[in-house]
């Protein structure tokens, strides 16, 4: 009775492991069929079973049918978005891990996954597009795992970070591909925006030097740093990168103004005035240039009234009159920038109201009376 029950036994469990692996037998043969639901529903319990699932060739099969189900218009929609490509990912794998790199199936294993990136960073793509990043930064990274050294799904990824607003996985990303020696400026411009959402002005101006750094004739990022140093108060600081970006693009009126405002500021009158005429000589619609060229010319007038008028009799029958003489005369230079300034911006208060005063100096009455009425119906 003992050598009967033994032999019964062993034929139960030669019997259970038929079983078994005919079920990824099954699982083949309707794959081959085109069935691949009934493939699936094969190879998923053969995956979990204790005498198929450490077999190399399970889990090949398993990676297969998953992949052309992901693949297919009818069999794809059993499956949540990514879910496909995921699986067979992870199939090939374990295979690999199985069998290496050398074995049977470790070699056709391999192929697959190579084969498998566009199909992960196509089912990131149709995730992103349907707005969900969670998943779709799941195919990126499993893409990034395929072929480490390709840049496309690191960069998918740091924009499906963004789009979550975890910016913090973006930056991390955006790092990886300049660790790749991937550099663009589109790159740092990302860079410079999630510094910007997170308010931090100092990680935003390193941002700004790195890409200088890579890219140092980049006109965009020279006003961008000059841009920085001028709101921060360095105007100092702030005219060398300017006359650097000028170098750059001497063909932008609004660096000369610019320049010629700091210029102003830190009292050197006549580099200010040779700024804001070359402003005007490459954009005669800068309004600033036009404007400020303006001012020039009255302060000038109007330092010279304001020296006559605090002369003696004596000094002043002497000099007196050529000074205001002078001074007319710079009013009179700074109308032709006035009055383009107001042609460029017609409502402009400070225009009107610097015209209305030199029109009274000029002695244009008629003229000073419009500018006055135009002035009151503004208010």
């Amino acid at each position: 009775m003992k050598k009967i029950f033994l032999t019964l036994v062993a034929a139960a469990a030669l019997h259970t492991a038929s079983a078994q692996n005919s079920a990824v037998t099954n699982a083949i043969l309707n794959q081959r069929s085109g069935l691949l639901d009934k493939a699936q529903a094969d190879i998923d319990k053969a995956i979990v079973n204790e005498k198929t699932s450490g077999k190399a060739k399970t889990w090949y099969t398993r990676g297969e049918i998953y992949e052309q189900m992901a693949a297919s218009p009818i069999f794809g929609k059993n499956l949540k978005p990514g879910e496909g490509t995921k699986v067979a990912y992870e199939s090939y794998t374990k295979t690999v891990e199985l069998d290496t790199k050398t074995g049977e199936y470790g070699k056709l294993a391999v192929q697959k996954l190579d084969n498998l990136y566009g199909l992960a960073l196509n089912a990131g793509v149709e995730s992103y597009n349907g707005k969900n990043y969670d998943a779709a930064l799941d195919s990126y990274r499993m893409a990034q795992q395929i072929r480490p050294q390709d840049t496309t799904a690191f960069l998918y990824a740091a924009y499906a970070a963004e789009a979550k607003q975890d910016f913090g996985a973006a930056k991390d990303t955006y790092g990886k591909l300049l660790a790749m020696n991937y550099k663009s400026p589109a790159l740092y411009g990302r860079l410079l925006q999630i510094a910007r959402q997170e308010k931090n002005d100092a990680e935003a101006m390193k941002v700004v030097q790195q890409a200088l750094v890579a890219y140092p004739n980049n006109k965009a990022f020279m006003l961008e740093e000059l841009n920085m140093y001028l709101s921060s108060g360095r105007g100092q600081e702030a005219i060398g990168k300017l006359e650097k970006a000028i170098a750059a693009d001497p063909t932008n009126g609004n660096l000369y103004a610019v320049l010629g405002s700091l210029y102003d500021q830190s009292k050197q009158s006549d580099k200010a005035l040779a700024a804001y005429k070359k402003a005007v000589e490459v954009d005669p619609n800068n309004f600033d240039a036009q404007f400020n060229l303006g001012v020039y010319n009255y302060n000038k007038a109007a330092d010279l009234y304001t020296k006559a008028s605090k002369m003696d009799l004596a000094t002043y029958q002497k000099s007196g009159k050529k000074m205001e003489a002078d001074g007319k005369k710079y009013f009179q230079d700074s109308l032709p920038y006035f009055e383009k300034a107001l042609q460029i911006q017609p409502n402009d208060r400070a225009v009107i109201s610097s015209l209305q005063k030199v029109y009274v100096r000029l002695g244009r009455t008629a003229d000073a009376e419009k500018m006055n009425t135009k002035l009151q119906s503004l208010k």
